[in-house]
């Protein structure tokens, strides 16, 4: 192996040396460890340790990085104490993620590392976000992002690179190709001669690398962050290197012929950078032994720390709380008394107004929101207020953007990122479900992004633009989910969801924007999320319904002349207001519960479950669910106008009321 040291200081290539020695050591230590049955299995970065070291010393200390799960030496480089690092590999409350994640799957703003998740992809995007911070604020900063070569075939890899090489993001992205993605090998996952021939689709520079000869790695990733850092640009790096061991320690690695290994084990960073210092006279053996009894007596020590710590008691109190980011909300009430007739639609360009003036560090990202001010025109004349850096067009990549916008969120910023329909969300849905989401819990991270979701039916816009699709995130911890029905709700809520610092899907009938109008506060307000709002006061049912559903019932409630209702609009779905439902049906003993979207799998199931077990001994009547059919939303009047619940919410209420 043919090392360059440029002029490089002797104390610097020592230190290297040191690096690189470390993470082998714990991970030897580890390996002693699994055969005697004292820890769990991990994903060895064995052999592979030039990459991790060699990029993270390259980077400066304040610069993000967002490792794999084999770059143990990312984290050794940044000084993280070992027996918290032990401690999060072995589940102990003391570890990162307090017993709720494993190995590498946490963050440290402290150290400036964000972990990945397992789907391998996503941190890509997030690392676009860090990127933007930079760009947008013009800090002659960088940011590095790893995958494996496995991981460039998911459609995350492609839309990062694109948005990234689209913005000029001065991000690094560094492909750590160890032949073999679990099993299968890079034959059967690419096609193409080589990785970083995918950065000419993306007009990206790419530079292909030997990730096992340390001083190679640590001079390119250093020599492109230098570059960056004055002229904004993506870089594509492409190490590569060899996996020997299993995929984790459990899997082996039989299906590896014995020669490739035989090869590869010349070629250990380790042991080449090693003979390299030594025939140098860079070093000595006595130097090598020391250090490495130096290091072992050190790892014993920060593992007998961990060992110690006591297992984790579960708190269920404290686990419900901390999935989300703690944060009171202070109702904002307007300063003065001004109105002005408003119809939904002109009420979301408010609440983005005042919104935009009021938080410097917010961001808008969408398709066509620029110029063109959107498909439904909210933000038209934003540019012109705002400049194109706040008010973001993007690709069609809608997993690139949310990703973005949570890695924005790591730097302080705050993002609303409008999904052009709620049906386009289904291509961001793991960014949403399993980063944003689940963040905080596991590390105490927030995600301060609000997506916008144009939803519904009622406007012939067929299958794929007309979903009710709440219910989807409904189910996912970590998420709020606001759905407003008026525009005094939709102004005051929305405000509301960009001052949360925790990730709010935010749901806007399409069929609202120009339908319904009322006069409004000209200030800004905000309403309290999680708090339903009754519209009609009565005795003989409570309706239990949001958005659209609102609407309807107000309308169908007039030919019911004979009764009177409570009608409540929960505005808020995740959470949503169990105080005041109960407080309706111990008063009315019958409860029908309305909504656009399909019957099965509808928040309307969740809400009569929950009546039944908490209120059962006030019922007069079964709970009655009134829902749209278990069908895609049809595209002809027709067919559409029978999808709905509406079309039967009177039939249902006269069955309630006569039971």
């Amino acid at each position: 192996m043919d090392f360059n040291r440029k002029n490089y200081s002797n104390e610097l290539l020592i230190e290297i040396y040191k690096q690189l020695v470390l993470p082998r050591l714990i991970e030897e230590k580890k390996l002693k460890l699994l055969r005697q049955g004292k820890i769990t299995k991990w994903f060895s970065g064995m052999g592979q340790e030039a990459i991790a070291v060699g990029s993270a010393m390259a980077m400066e200390d304040d610069e993000y990085i967002l490792p794999m799960h084999r770059n143990l030496g990312v984290f050794t480089v940044r000084k993280i104490i070992l027996h918290k690092l032990f401690a999060q590999f072995q589940g102990k409350a003391s570890g990162f993620t307090k017993g709720r994640d494993r190995s590498f799957h946490f963050g440290t703003n402290e150290h400036h590392i964000v972990g990945m998740i397992s789907h391998l992809g996503p941190q890509l995007a997030v690392a676009d976000g860090i990127a933007l911070w930079h760009l947008i604020h013009k800090e002659k900063k960088c940011c590095l992002v790893f995958t494996g070569e496995g991981g460039t075939s998911e459609g995350d890899f492609h839309e990062a690179l694109n948005v990234a090489s689209v913005w000029n993001l001065p991000v690094i992205f560094l492909i750590e190709n160890n032949a073999y993605g679990l099993s299968t090998p890079t034959k059967e996952q690419y096609n193409c001669k080589q990785l970083i021939d995918r950065g000419i689709g993306y007009g990206i520079e790419a530079v292909q690398i030997d990730g096992n000869n340390i001083l190679e790695v640590y001079s390119t990733v250093k020599n492109y962050a230098e570059k960056i850092r004055i002229e904004p640009r993506p870089i594509l790096i492409e190490a590569i290197t060899f996996r020997m061991r299993g995929h984790e320690e459990a899997s082996g690695t039989k299906y590896i012929p014995k020669s490739l290994l035989e090869e590869w084990e010349k070629k250990d960073p380790i042991a080449c950078y090693e003979n390299y210092l030594l025939a140098q006279k860079i070093i000595d053996e006595n130097f090598i032994y020391k250090l490495k009894e130096d290091y072992k007596i050190l790892i014993d020590k920060e593992w007998e720390i961990t060992q110690a710590e006591a297992e984790i008691v579960p708190d269920t109190e404290k686990e419900i709380r901390d999935v989300y980011f703690p944060f009171k909300q202070n109702v904002v009430n307007p300063k003065s008394e001004n109105k002005s007739t408003k119809r939904f639609i002109n009420a979301i360009t408010d609440s983005l107004n005042d919104s935009m003036e009021k938080y410097s560090q917010l961001i808008l990202m969408g398709q066509d929101i620029a110029e063109y001010g959107g498909v439904f025109k909210v933000t038209e004349g934003f540019v012109e207020n705002y400049g194109k850096e706040r008010v973001r067009n993007t690709p069609i990549c809608e997993s690139a953007i949310i990703g973005a916008a949570l890695g924005y969120s790591l730097k302080g910023g705050k993002s609303v990122v409008e999904m052009q329909f709620a049906d386009f969300v289904s291509m961001g849905f793991n960014q949403i479900v399993n980063n944003l989401a689940k963040i905080n819990y596991r590390w105490g991270q927030n995600a301060d992004v609000v997506i916008r979701m144009p939803t519904g039916a009622g406007v012939g816009a067929g299958p794929f633009h007309s979903q009710s699709n709440e219910a989807w995130f409904v189910h996912t911890p970590g998420l709020k989910v606001v759905y407003p029905s008026t525009p005094f709700d939709a102004k005051g809520l929305l405000n509301a969801a960009i001052e949360d610092p925790n990730p709010v899907m935010f749901f806007e009938h399409k069929a609202l924007y120009r339908s319904v109008a009322e006069e409004i506060p000209d200030d800004y307000y905000t309403i309290e999320i999680g708090k339903a709002k009754f519209i009609t006061y009565g005795d003989d049912a409570t309706i239990i319904t949001y958005g659209m559903g609102v609407h309807w019932a107000k309308e169908i409630i007039q030919n019911f002349s004979k009764y009177s209702f409570d009608l409540l609009d929960l505005r808020t779905l995740l959470p949503w207001d169990k105080f005041s439902v109960k407080q309706s049906v111990k008063k009315t003993g019958k409860v029908i519960i309305l909504h656009e979207d399909c019957l099965t799998g509808g928040i309307g199931g969740e809400i009569s479950a929950w009546i039944t077990e908490n209120c059962f001994e006030y019922l007069d009547a079964p709970i009655v669910r009134s829902a749209s059919l278990d069908t895609p939303v049809p595209f002809t009047a027709s067919l559409e106008e029978n999808f709905l619940a509406k079309n039967k919410f009177s039939e249902q209420l006269n069955f309630l009321l006569a039971y």
